[in-house]
């Protein structure tokens, strides 16, 4: 494929990760808004992964079994962008329905509705790179979608701080209910992932399942077996897929386990974090307007991280060539970990960019490196099923931290978040020192 039929076929995750974004910088403060303690943000973070542990392995498993009109993997990323964009425009009015339900309520259903929508999303996208692509062209695939993630990201992080300071939306909050500037950056995303999501829809072309069983499997060896692949399944396969998933599979489980559960306490705990450790609020300020002030820089600095991590997507393949791509991963990996660790040491909130250069590193060795390396071990007639198993890797390490995060927090540092970050930036060294011992099928092949 071409540049641009690989451009076009992951546009949609553009739109994905805008939605995303939005979420991951600004879900925590909504819900401090509604009433979530500082200590209780992790539990109701834990929604997000459970959706993915349920729903990805499903829709990988049906997805691989599925061919219509639209195709194989296209029907289910048209319906998740559906289903996402209704819970992006109703969570930062969750108060709207206050005579139901408490907002906080509704705003932690919405969250579920929109972490369920955006995992029946991503899936099949990760399993259409696998399905489109030559083995040679394969890191470069998740390279692109990783820089299509990192500009919607930034889209999505910066939108916020955008509307405020360049066209004069309000961000500021009376007891319970949302900033002007939040509620129009939700629905301008619910807008944008499914005008993205059409333009993948409409311009790309999926292998009928024929043409599939014409690939040969000539880099798998006797690694997997074929005659398994084609069988008649059922779901409950799943279960024996997982426990025949290969070793290059397995290996990277544990990089994925630390790396994840690293970007998670990011994630929940940035914005409490910065606005203690760096605006001086007390643990217990979630609706001052320094607390929304540091709320919308959250989004300037994820939107910094996102930013670097789209155009160093754009060069992962030419590192990757040169050093390998394990290499890669570990060496991105250990400055993302030092860039999470340098939060706490710096002076001022402007000096956090130089921090999120370091993550943004990371993070997009995170969304390509591990999936073209496992890419190469799958066979292509199960590149669904064992995209969405893989994401049991990525899931569980966040329910393990939602479940101990908040806990962690209040018990072991003192209501100081700050602590959570470095918990993540030791988490990310330790996914580099376990990159060593993967085995990337492909590479062993090449050399």
């Amino acid at each position: 494929m071409s540049f641009w039929q690989i451009w076009n076929m992951s546009f949609g995750f553009l739109g994905i990760q805008m939605g995303f974004a939005l979420q991951n910088a600004n879900a925590s403060r909504i819900l401090q808004i509604f009433g979530a303690d500082v200590h209780e943000l992790s539990w109701f973070w834990i929604i997000a992964p459970l959706m993915g542990l349920i729903v990805q392995p499903i829709v990988g498993h049906y997805s691989d079994k599925t061919w219509g009109k639209l195709g194989r993997r296209k029907p289910y990323f048209l319906v998740g962008a559906i289903l996402a964009s209704i819970g992006l425009v109703l969570m930062p009015q969750a108060d709207m329905f206050i005579a139901f339900l408490p907002a906080l309520w509704v705003g932690a259903g919405m969250l579920m509705i929109m972490d369920a929508s955006f995992n029946i999303a991503m899936e099949p996208f990760r399993a259409l790179v696998g399905d489109n692509l030559r083995t040679d062209q394969r890191t470069a695939g998740f390279s692109i979608q990783t820089a299509l993630i990192g500009f919607g990201a930034v889209i999505g992080s910066w939108l916020p701080y955008a509307l405020t300071n360049w066209f004069g939306i309000s961000n500021e909050t009376v007891a319970g209910v949302v900033p002007t500037n939040l509620i129009w950056s939700f629905i301008i995303g619910a807008i944008i992932l499914i005008v993205s999501i059409l333009v993948t829809v409409i311009t790309t072309k999926e292998y009928s399942p024929e043409e599939l069983n014409s690939f040969e499997d000539e880099h798998l060896g006797s690694k997997v077996s074929v005659n398994d692949a084609e069988k008649e399944s059922s779901l409950f396969d799943i279960f024996e897929d997982f426990k025949k998933m290969p070793a290059t599979m397995r290996q990277l489980s544990w990089v994925q386990f630390f790396s994840w559960f690293g970007l998670f306490g990011m994630w929940v705990f940035a914005t409490p974090a910065i606005a203690q450790h760096i605006y001086g609020l007390p643990y217990t300020d979630s609706s001052s307007s320094t607390y929304q002030d540091a709320g919308d820089w959250i989004g300037i600095l994820f939107g910094v991280y996102n930013l670097v991590s789209a155009f160093f997507a754009l060069a992962l393949p030419y590192i990757a060539k040169k050093i390998g791509r394990k290499n890669t991963h570990a060496i991105s990996l250990v400055i993302g970990g030092l860039g999470l660790l340098s939060i706490y040491i710096m002076p001022d909130k402007n000096w956090l960019i130089v921090s999120m250069i370091g993550i943004g590193i990371a993070w997009a060795s995170i969304l390509a490196m591990p999936y073209a390396i496992l890419a190469g071990s799958i066979s292509p007639k199960k590149m669904g099923v064992y995209m969405g198993i893989f994401n049991f890797f990525i899931v569980i390490p966040q329910i393990i931290n939602a479940l101990i995060g908040g806990p962690l927090v209040k018990y072991a540092y003192g209501n100081q978040a700050i602590f959570a970050l470095m918990m993540s930036g030791l988490s990310f060294l330790i996914a580099a020192a376990l990159v060593s011992k993967v085995k990337d099928v492909d590479d062993v092949i090449q050399k």
